[in-house]
Order: structure tokens, then sequence, then C-alpha cells
């Protein structure tokens, strides 16, 4: 009764998340789209670019992986062709929506601790090959991916499910790439993140109390100081956030590999390797869709924008009825 429960509650967490998910990042889209948050017009780039990438993880990775395997288990998302082209999204926009993160962390890093790159590197153009190379790069990484699975069964010519390939356990380039895999997510962007975070504290510690020195003022009383502080605001709160909500899923790569534990792919609720998979999975998908509750709380332009776009369909409904 006890592992129904918890099987139970894995099964309606995932389309909370997706109903609350794909509306919060649509919302985001729109609002950034607008370009009214008072925000730069390369921070505003990147927040777009996470959020379109955070709405596709929630709709394929949750939707489609997630709530298809278990509401619709025989439907044609079950086919081995399109569970393992639905398998390599996953990965896509998983690694996608991650290094956005990164380069969002690097854009600020540079903004603030880096003042003779800023000019060359903080520009638009750069912010636009940095997003279409992270995009690039992270399908061609997953589609390696697509040649792994078999079918687990076929019935009248149908595959069914994927199933991993044996070679995919022997063969050493499949090794390798499966030991490079979650290096490059989350290992180092994890530990990038929060690197160049605290670089980042400790920089903006040592200018403000410079500028305190050489002003005498009170900060409260320093416009300069009061504006930086409102900038990197946004930057600590979905670093922070990606910190928090990634972590249980470092501990669970760490002690995978120093236990020399394989994945637990069963479906066992009352085993604890198969609540630590699942746990780490949703709070992996959350920070798909907790940015835009960030943006609200942190910047006061975009609740503004917030009140005026969910004003839009009354204005619309009164409209049409004057």
């Amino acid at each position: 009764m006890h592992g129904a429960v918890k099987g139970l509650f894995y099964v309606i967490c995932y389309p909370i998340i997706a109903v609350i998910g794909v509306p919060a990042n649509l919302l985001a889209i729109v609002i950034l789209s607008r370009g009214r948050c008072g925000l730069s017009k390369c921070i505003t780039c990147y927040l777009l670019a996470i959020a379109v990438y955070d709405c596709l993880v929630i709709i394929i990775s949750v939707i489609l992986n997630r709530i298809g395997r278990i509401y619709f288990a025989y439907s044609v998302l079950s086919t081995t062709p399109v569970c393992s082209i639905i398998a390599v999204l996953v990965y896509s926009t998983r690694d996608g929506s991650v290094w956005l993160t990164v380069a969002f962390t690097i854009d600020r890093f540079v903004a603030i601790c880096c003042q003779k790159l800023k000019a060359r590197y903080c520009t638009e153009k750069t912010v636009s090959l940095v997003i279409g190379t992270v995009c690039i790069l992270s399908c061609i990484k997953n589609v390696p991916l697509y040649f792994i699975y078999k079918p687990l069964y076929t019935i009248r010519g149908v595959p069914w499910f994927c199933n991993i390939k044996s070679t995919y356990y022997t063969s050493p380039v499949w090794q390798a790439y499966d030991m490079l895999d979650p290096i490059l997510i989350p290992i180092f962007p994890f530990v990038l993140i929060f690197l160049l975070n605290a670089l980042t504290i400790k920089h903006i510690l040592v200018a403000n109390r410079s500028r305190q020195r050489l002003r005498g003022i009170e900060n409260h009383q320093d416009p300069e100081i009061m504006n930086r502080k409102r900038s990197i605001v946004l930057l600590f709160a979905i670093s922070l956030s990606f910190i928090l909500l990634w972590a249980t899923q470092v501990g669970r790569f760490l002690y995978v590999r120093v236990r020399g534990a394989g994945y637990f792919n069963s479906q066992n609720f009352k085993d604890p390797q198969y609540i630590l998979s699942e746990t780490t999975n949703m709070l992996q998908l959350l920070s798909s869709c907790n940015n835009v509750f960030i943006y609200v709380m942190s910047q006061n332009k975009f609740r503004q924008d917030v009140k005026v776009v969910m004003k839009y369909p009354f204005i619309i409904h009164r409209s049409l009825f004057k």
C-alpha cells in the first residue's frame, strides 16, 4: 500500500509540472519578447532562449515522455522509432537548457568582472552566436542516442518500446560516451556555475567596498551600487535555483560512480533507489518551470508586464461584447 501511494504521488506530480510549466514558460516568452522589462538586450536574449528551451523540456520530457508513457502506454509514442526520437529530443532539450544557463552565467560574469572584455563579448552578435552554437551542439551530441535502442518486442511487424542494445555496455566507444555524458551534464555546468557565481560575489564585495571608501557614502545612497545589486539579483536567483534543483542529480551521479552501482530502471516504488531516481528526475524537470516565478519576484518591471499581459484576455472579451 505504501509503495502504491508513492507510485500515485509520482503519477500526479508530472501532470502538475506540465500544467504549471508550459503556461509559465509561454508567459515568460511573451513578456520577454515584448522587450519592456528594463533588461539589456543581451540578458533578454538569453532569458528568452532559456524560456523556449524550458518550455520544450516540459513538452517533450514531461508530456510526451513521462505522461505519455504512464497514460498512453501502447500509443504511437511507444513504438521504437518514435521512442528513440523522443529520447534524443529529451536529452537535447535538457542539454540546451542547462548550457544556456551556463552561457547566461558566463555573460554576466564577464559583464560584471571583466570590464575590458565586456565591450567585445557582451554584444547581441555574440549572444546570437552562443545561443546558436549551444542549440546545434546539443543536437549533435545526442543524435547518437537514436542508435542505441532496439525493440523490446515486435507485434505484427510493429516494433514496441525501447530496449538498450547490449553493445552499448560492451563497446569502448559507447562506454566513453556514457562516461562523458554525465560530466557534460550535470557535473561540469554545476561546478562552473558555482565557481563563476563565487568569483562574481567576491568581485562585487570588493568593488562595493572600494566605491564606498572613495565616495564616503552609505551603500543604500549610492545609485550605482543599487543598480548593480538589482542587475545581479536575477543572475544569483537563477543560478541558485539551478544549483539547488540539480544538487540531487549530482549527488546521485557521484553515488553511482563511487559505489560502482548501475542506474536503477525498475519501477519498484518501495525501493529507495527508485525513489531517489524519480526524485532527482522531478527536481530536474522542476528547474524548467520555475524561472518565470524568479523573474516575477526579482524584477519589478516584469511584474508590471505580467499584469498587462494578464489583462489582455479581459480587454479583448470586453471589446467583443461592446
